[in-house]
């Protein structure tokens, strides 16, 4: 078997670990606190490491508030014969997300308008929520919705709203330098695999194998927290030390069968742009997109005050896929190899960013000689073959001006051929590693 059979096979293996992951979290009722939260941490806790941290209810974090937390029971629906019509123990879309407790009867007049649906897709539930004002209500299908009789009916949602915590967790790798590498995914999202347990199985396991990597020049930080206001509470802990972060990416919807897609940071010509752009248009032929300050916690990143180097990785963005936000972003949405070509990607732009750096040639009169030092000899006669060339180019560019990527644009060739030319002239002591 040749390295390339190999390394698809290996990538085929890891993509059904990824899906298995996400079939054992796809049954969990999260939100933004509570009970369900913490349970998807312990999951992903018995592959990584993680360290966590509780916030209590009613903090302020900037121009927000860490609300009540939310924990759920049951919530279902009874028609004046018994007869259960909506329960949430079939899916937990059924419920709002943060609906308050209820116990009441009323008229079908006075339920519907608690009662969310989407016409367009009658077969589907959709995904509603009601973090910030408080109400209750139910999620069904249209087609549920139009069975329904005029009568009276019982609702009951058995939940609470109290005094509790949010919970943040990240597992940090450490690497040769303490300058960090963030990588950001939301963990609230229900029963939705796409969005977004498919980035939370591919961030788990990039952390597991950057955890095994041989060498790692950067420090890299994986943070999982509740989307908007677990971001903003992150970034409220640490504003003291985002200093540290040198380039980060916010992983989400990595599951479906789109195309990748790289969204730029706010600067939009930071090094994680260029190493985004890079590796999803020249490895996946996927596209690349300005920022915009819609989407997911890149916009708390990469808002004003921090403005962060911090873009995002999704295949098909959010809003942009009928099942988005609805009970069809389910397990038959994703797909293991979908998920194994997000961790590829993922992992390719990590090796560059951890690789990728500007360098000095420490014999910069006139081209040293590569043959004594087991390169390869100018003398021969012979055309350098790629990596001559690329050996060549590194030395002639390097210095201190550009980094590897540059060099191996203007050079058309393939940035990994580029780095290990570097190395090997690191080796041979032509070539020092600019802070």
């Amino acid at each position: 078997m040749n390295a390339a059979a190999a390394g698809a096979g290996e990538y085929a293996e890891l993509g059904r670990d990824a899906y298995a992951l996400v079939e054992e979290l796809y049954p969990i009722c999260r939100s933004i606190t509570g009970n369900g939260l913490r349970a998807t941490l312990d999951v992903l806790q018995r592959r990584i490491p993680l360290s966590r941290i509780e916030i209590a209810s009613g903090t302020q974090v900037f121009d927000w508030v860490i609300p009540p937390e939310w924990n759920i029971r049951e919530a279902w629906i009874d028609d004046a014969g018994g007869r259960r019509v909506v329960d949430f123990r079939d899916h937990n879309l059924h419920v709002v997300n943060y609906s308050a407790p209820v116990r009441a009867r009323l008229p079908l007049a006075g339920l519907r308008p608690h009662l969310h649906t989407l016409p367009a897709h009658p077969d589907w539930i959709p995904y509603r929520t009601s973090y910030y004002r408080e109400s209750w209500g139910f999620c069904l299908s249209q087609r549920q919705l139009d069975a329904l009789r005029e009568g009276e009916y019982e609702v009951c949602i058995d939940s609470t709203l109290a005094p509790g915590s949010l919970t943040l967790a990240e597992c940090v790798i450490p690497g040769a330098v303490s300058d960090e590498v963030l990588l950001y995914a939301h963990d609230c999202h229900p029963s939705l695999c796409n969005d977004n347990l498919s980035a939370l199985a591919v961030a788990t396991l990039l952390a597991q194998r950057r955890a095994q990597a041989p060498a790692r020049h950067y420090t890299w930080r994986f943070v999982f927290a509740p989307a908007t206001i677990g971001a903003i509470a992150w970034l409220h802990r640490n504003e003291a030390r985002v200093g540290a972060i040198r380039h980060g990416l916010v992983l989400a919807s990595l599951g479906d069968r789109g195309a990748l897609t790289y969204k730029r940071s706010r600067r939009g010509n930071a090094d994680i742009d260029r190493v985004g752009e890079h590796v999803i248009a020249r490895a996946h032929a996927g596209s690349c997109e300005d920022f915009s300050p819609y989407g997911y916690d890149e916009r708390q990143f990469c808002s004003p005050g921090f403005d962060l180097p911090v873009g995002r990785l999704t295949r098909t963005p959010n809003g942009r896929y009928a099942e988005y936000h609805s009970s069809a972003d389910n397990l038959a949405f994703v797909t293991p190899a979908a998920l194994a070509d997000s961790l590829r990607a993922c992992e390719q732009i990590l090796a560059l960013l951890d690789t990728n750096a500007r360098y000095l040639n420490l014999a910069p009169k006139c081209e040293p000689r590569l043959g004594p030092r087991g390169l390869y000899d100018l003398a021969g006669g012979q055309a350098p073959g790629e990596f001559g060339h690329a050996l060549l180019w590194v030395l002639n560019q390097s210095d201190g001006g550009q980094d590897l990527l540059a060099i191996a644009q203007k050079a058309r060739l393939d940035y990994g051929l580029v780095a290990r030319a570097a190395a090997a002239l690191v080796n041979a002591r032509l070539l020092r590693r600019l802070p």
